[in-house]
């Protein structure tokens, strides 16, 4: 019998945003914020401004926005640029007023999501810039930070890549380890066809007689795991077109270009995701 692949979910609706920032602040405020409610009036406004220290490419400037509105939705946020766009050392990118109180309980979070997802950003146009002028696509993995995939995954779009699949359940991915279990290459493409005959099967191959097999059993997608670009150059004088090609493992922003020079169609990257340094900003604020 044949199942149908379940289409990718909005991980990203507001409903899941916005419990993604309660559980933040549940984390950080828990009852309240003793500090603020001992030394600043509860009728005290103020001014704030948010600024980069580094230069970088923002993301999460909506996120942040939608912490203040939860935290008190009195606090004005005017973003002065947009997720995508590149920022520079000691930019501004976003200016609120509002209750004092509210605006100091909601800053660590929103910096937290606003460092975090244009960390991510960042990182990703790196790569995409190294290979700026091939054929080749940076994707991103499944290598995410537990419960924070979609904004995750929406950071590396920011960036300029390409998402791979969401999850386990949107595409049919066979690797190493699923091969060492069903007994080979053929098998699996087998099986996997028969339970999603309409699905675009992308296996996994560690070297070139995997990838022989792959091509005789007409695989459409191959993935090319932890192969040098040599190999991959050779690699690509053997399958001549006849199957789309991702290449992961060992690519770094320093070699990704010669991966693309060799014949990816695509490149997926996991340190998009599991390894990027978060953009520093950080908040000043004025009494008014």
């Amino acid at each position: 019998m044949s199942v149908t692949l379940e289409p990718i979910t909005d991980a990203l609706s507001p409903e899941n945003i916005d419990a993604l920032i309660h559980n933040a602040l549940a984390e950080d405020v828990g009852a309240g914020d003793v500090t603020s409610n001992a030394v600043i009036p509860a009728d005290m406004t103020c001014r704030g401004k948010i600024v980069c220290k580094e230069d970088g490419v923002v993301a999460g400037l909506s996120i942040a926005r939608r912490v203040f509105e939860i935290v008190d939705e009195r606090i004005q946020f005017d973003a002065k640029t947009k997720d995508g766009e590149k920022v520079q050392n000691e930019g501004i990118v976003a200016r609120l007023h509002g209750p004092a109180r509210g605006i100091l309980k909601g800053e660590r979070v929103a910096l937290n999501f606003l460092q975090h997802l244009s960390g991510v950003a960042t990182m990703t146009a790196r790569f995409v810039k190294a290979v700026d002028g091939t054929k080749t696509r940076i994707l991103d993995t499944r290598k995410t930070t537990p419960g924070l995939r979609a904004l995750e995954k929406y950071a590396t779009r920011v960036g300029g890549a390409m998402n791979h699949r969401m999850g386990l359940y949107d595409s049919v991915l066979i690797k190493d380890t699923h091969l060492a279990l069903i007994g080979g290459i053929s098998p699996a493409l087998r099986l996997a066809r028969k339970a999603y005959p309409e699905a675009e099967v992308q296996i996994e191959v560690s070297n070139l007689q995997e990838l022989e097999q792959a091509l005789a059993d007409k695989a459409p997608r191959i993935l090319l795991d932890n192969f040098s670009c040599g190999q991959v150059r050779e690699a690509m004088q053997i399958i001549r077109g006849r199957a789309v090609v991702e290449v992961s493992g060992g690519v770094q922003v320093t070699n990704a270009r010669a991966y693309a020079l060799a014949g990816a169609d695509y490149i997926s990257v996991g340190a998009l995701t599991h390894s990027a340094t978060a953009l520093d900003f950080s908040m000043k604020v004025t009494r008014y």
